[in-house]
């Protein structure tokens, strides 16, 4: 009898230890979110372009808000100007806009950070939440404490740069802009969807660049500037291509 409790017991004890190991593998094999991370023109709000259905959603141009379709609302997200390193951190709102741009901000953000209202070119990064994080910029504002404080984030440290140049007092630097249609494992998968676009869009400055030994990438440019490829974007929307990003160099 003492032998089958012995037994019995032991089954028992091998049965937990199984589930606390079934759990840990759960724990250890979640999958990390993918936050998102966007380069490219920002489209500056106006009433006009609700009035006409260009946008879904109203903004207040006097305050730090900014439109994302492929981001959660009320996220948290950095916006920054990479002429002149300045960012603001801002709470997101969802909305439709066209898919040549990377976000609707409002003027207030627009005029903060010193963009080229011609080419108004930034990088948007979602700010991940519960971790640490610092925030280097040449100037606080009130607003942006505000979003900060209501941010569910366990701690933030904020450092300030000093002596930062605003784009007025530099030379305005000259950009050439790519669209990344898509990367490839393969060149010879790239080269058959740039023989493919030429022969339905009739594009003749579609290139596959080589970026490392496994990626290739598919480029339409350069372009001079914003509105030089808002057609060449227009097309590749036309043809299915979603989401497309645009660097600079």
């Amino acid at each position: 009898m003492k032998f089958l409790i012995k037994i019995f017991f032991f089954i028992i004890i091998i049965f937990v230890n199984s589930c606390a190991n079934i759990s840990n593998q759960k724990i250890n094999n979640k999958i990390e979110k993918n936050y998102f991370n966007s380069k490219g023109f920002a489209l500056i709000y106006e009433d006009a372009l609700y009035k006409n259905r260009t946008l879904n959603k109203k903004i207040n141009n006097d305050k730090y808000v900014v439109l994302l379709s492929f981001v959660k609302k009320n996220s948290l997200v950095r916006i920054t100007n990479p002429d002149n390193s300045k960012f603001i951190d801002a709470k997101v709102k969802t909305g439709n806009y066209p898919n040549i741009f990377s976000a609707v901000i409002s003027k207030k953000i627009a005029s903060d950070l010193g963009l080229n209202i011609d080419n108004p070119y930034i990088e948007i990064q979602e700010i991940k939440v519960n971790k640490k994080f610092v925030a280097k910029q040449s100037n606080t504002h009130e607003e942006e404490r505000k979003v900060a404080e209501n941010a569910p984030v366990t701690e933030i440290t904020i450092d300030s740069l000093t002596n930062v140049e605003t784009t007025s007092q530099k030379q305005v630097q000259k950009f050439i802009f790519f669209i990344i249609v898509s990367d490839f494992y393969y060149s010879s998968t790239a080269n058959e969807l740039k023989k493919d676009l030429v022969n339905k869009t009739k594009f003749t400055n579609i290139s596959v660049k080589k970026i490392n030994n496994n990626k290739y990438r598919l480029l339409v440019g350069p372009f001079e500037n914003f509105n030089a490829l808002k057609s060449s974007y227009i097309s590749l929307n036309n043809l299915g291509f979603e989401g497309l990003n645009i660097y600079r160099e």
